[in-house]
Protein backbone atom coordinates (compact mmCIF):
# COMPACT_ATOMS: atom_id res chain seq x y z
CA UNK A 1 0.00 0.00 0.00
CA UNK A 2 1.36 3.34 -0.98
CA UNK A 3 -0.46 6.23 0.63
CA UNK A 4 -0.12 8.14 -2.63
CA UNK A 5 -0.96 5.12 -4.79
CA UNK A 6 -4.15 4.76 -6.77
CA UNK A 7 -7.50 3.85 -5.32
CA UNK A 8 -8.78 0.83 -7.22
CA UNK A 9 -12.53 0.56 -7.73
CA UNK A 10 -14.26 -2.59 -8.98
CA UNK A 11 -17.81 -1.52 -9.72
CA UNK A 12 -20.22 -2.35 -12.55
CA UNK A 13 -22.70 0.48 -11.93
CA UNK A 14 -21.56 3.60 -13.78
CA UNK A 15 -23.78 5.86 -11.65
CA UNK A 16 -22.01 4.63 -8.52
CA UNK A 17 -18.66 5.29 -10.18
CA UNK A 18 -19.73 8.88 -10.95
CA UNK A 19 -20.97 9.44 -7.38
CA UNK A 20 -17.71 8.15 -5.97
CA UNK A 21 -15.59 10.14 -8.42
CA UNK A 22 -17.45 13.34 -7.53
CA UNK A 23 -17.13 12.60 -3.83
CA UNK A 24 -13.37 12.08 -4.06
CA UNK A 25 -13.03 15.37 -5.95
CA UNK A 26 -15.10 17.21 -3.32
CA UNK A 27 -12.92 15.70 -0.58
CA UNK A 28 -9.86 16.85 -2.55
CA UNK A 29 -8.38 13.36 -2.56
CA UNK A 30 -5.16 13.44 -4.54
CA UNK A 31 -4.99 9.69 -5.20
CA UNK A 32 -5.84 8.66 -8.73
CA UNK A 33 -8.98 6.55 -9.07
CA UNK A 34 -8.65 3.55 -11.37
CA UNK A 35 -11.99 1.96 -12.22
CA UNK A 36 -12.68 -1.56 -13.44
CA UNK A 37 -16.21 -2.60 -14.41
CA UNK A 38 -15.37 -6.27 -13.79
CA UNK A 39 -13.04 -8.41 -11.72
CA UNK A 40 -11.23 -10.00 -14.69
CA UNK A 41 -9.83 -6.67 -15.88
CA UNK A 42 -8.86 -5.71 -12.34
CA UNK A 43 -7.13 -9.03 -11.79
CA UNK A 44 -5.11 -8.58 -15.00
CA UNK A 45 -4.11 -5.08 -13.89
CA UNK A 46 -3.08 -6.18 -10.40
CA UNK A 47 -0.92 -8.96 -11.82
CA UNK A 48 1.06 -6.67 -14.14
CA UNK A 49 1.10 -3.24 -12.52
CA UNK A 50 4.02 -1.79 -10.67
CA UNK A 51 1.60 0.57 -8.92
CA UNK A 52 1.19 0.09 -5.19
CA UNK A 53 -2.51 0.74 -4.66
CA UNK A 54 -3.64 2.78 -1.66
CA UNK A 55 -6.62 0.43 -1.28
CA UNK A 56 -9.16 -1.49 -3.35
CA UNK A 57 -12.92 -0.90 -3.12
CA UNK A 58 -15.06 -3.70 -4.49
CA UNK A 59 -18.79 -4.21 -4.85
CA UNK A 60 -20.14 -7.59 -3.78
CA UNK A 61 -22.75 -7.93 -6.52
CA UNK A 62 -20.89 -7.96 -9.81
CA UNK A 63 -21.61 -9.65 -13.10
CA UNK A 64 -19.59 -12.72 -14.15
CA UNK A 65 -17.67 -13.12 -10.85
CA UNK A 66 -18.96 -11.57 -7.65
CA UNK A 67 -16.80 -9.70 -5.17
CA UNK A 68 -16.53 -12.64 -2.77
CA UNK A 69 -15.22 -14.92 -5.53
CA UNK A 70 -12.81 -12.19 -6.62
CA UNK A 71 -11.46 -11.74 -3.09
CA UNK A 72 -10.96 -15.51 -2.73
CA UNK A 73 -8.98 -15.50 -5.97
CA UNK A 74 -6.77 -12.66 -4.71
CA UNK A 75 -6.20 -14.43 -1.39
CA UNK A 76 -5.27 -17.68 -3.18
CA UNK A 77 -2.73 -16.02 -5.47
CA UNK A 78 0.65 -15.91 -3.63
CA UNK A 79 1.95 -12.99 -5.71
CA UNK A 80 -1.16 -10.85 -5.19
CA UNK A 81 -1.50 -11.82 -1.55
CA UNK A 82 2.07 -10.65 -0.92
CA UNK A 83 1.15 -7.23 -2.33
CA UNK A 84 -1.05 -6.80 0.79
CA UNK A 85 -3.48 -4.46 -0.94
CA UNK A 86 -6.09 -3.29 1.58
CA UNK A 87 -9.36 -4.78 0.32
CA UNK A 88 -12.65 -3.15 1.25
CA UNK A 89 -16.14 -4.20 0.25
CA UNK A 90 -18.28 -1.19 -0.62
CA UNK A 91 -21.71 -2.47 -1.54
CA UNK A 92 -25.45 -2.05 -1.24
CA UNK A 93 -25.53 -5.76 -0.32
CA UNK A 94 -24.77 -5.84 3.37
CA UNK A 95 -26.51 -9.11 4.09
CA UNK A 96 -25.19 -10.76 7.24
CA UNK A 97 -24.24 -13.91 5.34
CA UNK A 98 -21.93 -11.87 3.05
CA UNK A 99 -20.38 -10.12 6.03
CA UNK A 100 -19.86 -13.44 7.84
CA UNK A 101 -18.19 -15.02 4.80
CA UNK A 102 -16.03 -11.99 4.14
CA UNK A 103 -14.63 -11.81 7.66
CA UNK A 104 -14.42 -15.50 8.50
CA UNK A 105 -13.03 -16.85 5.24
CA UNK A 106 -10.98 -13.96 3.83
CA UNK A 107 -8.39 -11.35 4.69
CA UNK A 108 -10.67 -8.34 4.60
CA UNK A 109 -10.03 -4.83 5.85
CA UNK A 110 -13.57 -3.48 5.81
CA UNK A 111 -17.15 -3.92 4.73
CA UNK A 112 -19.13 -0.71 4.17
CA UNK A 113 -22.60 -0.04 2.87
CA UNK A 114 -22.88 2.35 -0.05
CA UNK A 115 -24.44 5.65 0.84
CA UNK A 116 -27.51 6.98 -0.90
CA UNK A 117 -26.59 10.65 -0.93
CA UNK A 118 -23.50 12.79 -1.08
CA UNK A 119 -23.27 13.24 2.69
CA UNK A 120 -23.33 9.49 3.42
CA UNK A 121 -20.87 8.67 0.63
CA UNK A 122 -18.59 11.52 1.67
CA UNK A 123 -18.57 10.51 5.35
CA UNK A 124 -17.77 6.90 4.53
CA UNK A 125 -15.02 7.73 2.04
CA UNK A 126 -13.43 10.29 4.36
CA UNK A 127 -13.41 7.74 7.17
CA UNK A 128 -11.81 5.04 4.98
CA UNK A 129 -9.20 7.39 3.53
CA UNK A 130 -8.29 8.95 6.88
CA UNK A 131 -7.89 5.50 8.44
CA UNK A 132 -5.60 4.17 5.71
CA UNK A 133 -3.50 7.34 5.68
CA UNK A 134 -2.44 6.76 9.29
CA UNK A 135 -2.50 2.96 9.35
CA UNK A 136 0.79 1.06 9.50
CA UNK A 137 0.92 -1.57 6.81
CA UNK A 138 3.47 -4.02 5.32
CA UNK A 139 3.67 -2.04 2.09
CA UNK A 140 3.82 1.44 3.60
Amino acid sequence: MAKTGPIILVEDDEDDVLFLTDTLKQLEVQNKLIWFPNTADCLDYLRITRDKPFFLLCDVNLQLRNGLEFKRELDNDPYLRKKSIPFIFYSTSVEQRFIDIAYSEMTLQGFFQKGYDFKEISTTMKTIIDYWKICQHPNT
